[in-house]
């Protein structure tokens, strides 16, 4: 797995205002949640399994667009 950018990212989508978990430079979600908190748990789960880092996107507020990680 040389090269492979080992990150998910969870990000709010504006379209449907759905949260997606994503591989980093990934084009489609992996998966779709109702809430943060939902897609965090699961990502966290498959984060730890893979030993892959998560960075949350703000959806709101002051830190709207900037991330962190998880």
């Amino acid at each position: 797995m040389a090269g492979e950018n080992k990150t998910y990212h969870i990000k709010k989508r504006t379209s449907d205002n759905k949260w997606e978990v994503k591989y980093a430079g990934g084009e489609k979600a992996i998966k779709l949640f109702d809430t943060k908190k939902e897609a965090l748990e699961y990502t966290q789960k498959m984060a730890l399994n893979q030993e892959r880092a998560i960075v949350v996107h703000a959806s709101k507020g002051k830190n709207k667009g900037k991330f962190r990680k998880a």
